[in-house]
């Protein structure tokens, strides 16, 4: 089964300095029926103005990623990290037993990115942050596994069992995805349009797709997309 999500549907906030998109339940956004999809617990998709961003402030027990869409976004933790990151480029937190961090634009353009929190499978894990600087071809035309487990191959990998796929498909251009058995899929079209198996998504609008076992993505236009595959609810 495939549900369209359009972003006229989703929670939405601007506080000035910073423009959100919420696909979960979030800050000021509450939805009792949709606080999560499986071990997805929060998707925003945000615009951080120049010269400003999230000061210091702490997480524990969740696996953040965050995935650079424009501009730049400089991380600093309590572990002692610091470094800035751009567009394609991955950047992951699994706060553990609790970490504190900022993440700001320091630049003279907007910073747009994805801030994902997966679920753990269990508390109080190992402290983990590190990010991967994937480059444009990787994903150009064809699908890159920008995030997964650590039982699997990303250069990026979390506790959790998932895995984090994203492509830039010029016009025209399609990919064939399979989907195992008892795996879901949350995919979120980030930049242009595209079909996913006769479904026009256009940019900010997501899919859930649960029981099926076939992706057939065709991009209507240049298009930039992210999914997030699985185990079944």
């Amino acid at each position: 089964m495939i549900k369209k999500i359009p972003k006229e549907n989703m929670g939405t906030s601007n506080l000035g300095w910073l423009e959100s998109r919420f696909h979960f339940s979030f800050a000021q956004y509450f939805n009792p029926s949709n606080i999560n999809f499986g071990v997805l617990r929060v998707l925003n998709d945000d615009i951080i103005h120049p010269h400003s961003g999230f000061d210091t402030h702490p997480h524990d027990n969740m696996e953040i990623i965050s995935y650079v869409i424009k501009g730049s976004i400089t991380h600093k933790d309590s572990m002692g990290n610091e470094e800035t990151l751009s567009r394609g480029e991955v950047q992951y937190l699994s706060a553990g037993d609790g970490i504190f961090h900022s993440e700001h634009n320091f630049q003279n353009e907007d910073l747009r990115l994805l801030q994902i929190w997966i679920i753990p499978p269990k508390r109080n894990l190992k402290k983990i942050y590190g990010s991967y600087r994937y480059k444009k071809e990787e994903r150009i035309n064809k699908l890159l596994n920008i995030v997964s487990s650590k039982k699997q191959n990303s250069k990026v990998t979390i506790h959790q069992d998932i895995n984090i796929f994203v492509s830039e498909l010029d016009q025209n251009k399609t990919l064939n995805y399979k989907i195992e058995e008892n795996r879901q899929i949350y995919f979120v079209q980030i930049e242009g349009s595209c079909k996913i198996n006769e479904i026009i998504l256009e940019e900010g609008d997501a899919l859930e797709i649960t029981n099926d076992n076939n992706l057939l993505i065709t991009s209507l236009n240049n298009s930039h997309f992210l999914f997030i595959e699985m185990k079944e609810e």
